[in-house]
């Protein structure tokens, strides 16, 4: 066994991936307060080909060093916007067609590995801050609940972990179709 090298990944450069399909998933991004975290959700949103991200209320925007270092560069390839308030973004994305899913614990959360992705729809998935988690705005606009199952004795994971795993079990429903 041996590590591939970067020819060998056949990974597209910056100018390439403008032209890229993506996955209609838009990560909505409600007052994470870590710019490690931001980073971690451009870097994550590149490797999977989703649309973008919406960062609302206090999360930074690129461009930052703190957003860089964990970023390395996904924040040029991936397409971001920031909106101040995440219900008005959330209001935005349902008037074009979004399904609106929180990452969040509730008394009616879906487990994430039960949910099926609605039919013809883009979906938003909205994470929110690592305290606190989504604002009680964006859970009065939200369709659904999901949830990561978990069985040791933390009751959450990091935002950005939790958010990558989301969306990669999303994006392998979207190829699978």
């Amino acid at each position: 066994m041996r590590k591939l090298t970067m020819e060998e990944l056949n990974r597209p450069d910056a100018a390439a991936s403008a032209g890229l399909s993506r996955l209609p998933l838009r990560l909505v991004v409600d007052n994470v307060r870590s710019m490690h975290n931001v980073g971690a959700f451009f870097r994550t949103a590149d490797a999977l080909a989703i649309e973008g991200l919406v960062l609302c209320g206090i999360t930074a925007q690129p461009p930052h060093r703190e957003i860089h270092k964990s970023a390395l560069g996904a924040e040029d390839t991936v397409h971001w916007e920031y909106l101040p308030d995440v219900a008005d973004a959330l209001r935005h994305l349902r008037s074009q067609g979004y399904y609106i899913a929180l990452l969040e614990q509730t008394d009616a959360g879906i487990p994430l590995p039960d949910f099926s992705l609605p039919l013809n729809r883009p979906l938003a998935l909205v994470v929110g801050n690592e305290v606190s988690g989504v604002s009680d705005a964006a859970l009065a606009l939200a369709d659904v609940a999901l949830e990561i199952p978990q069985y040791g004795t933390k009751h959450s994971l990091n935002v950005s972990v939790a958010a990558g795993i989301a969306m990669w079990q999303l994006c392998q429903q979207w190829r699978q179709r």
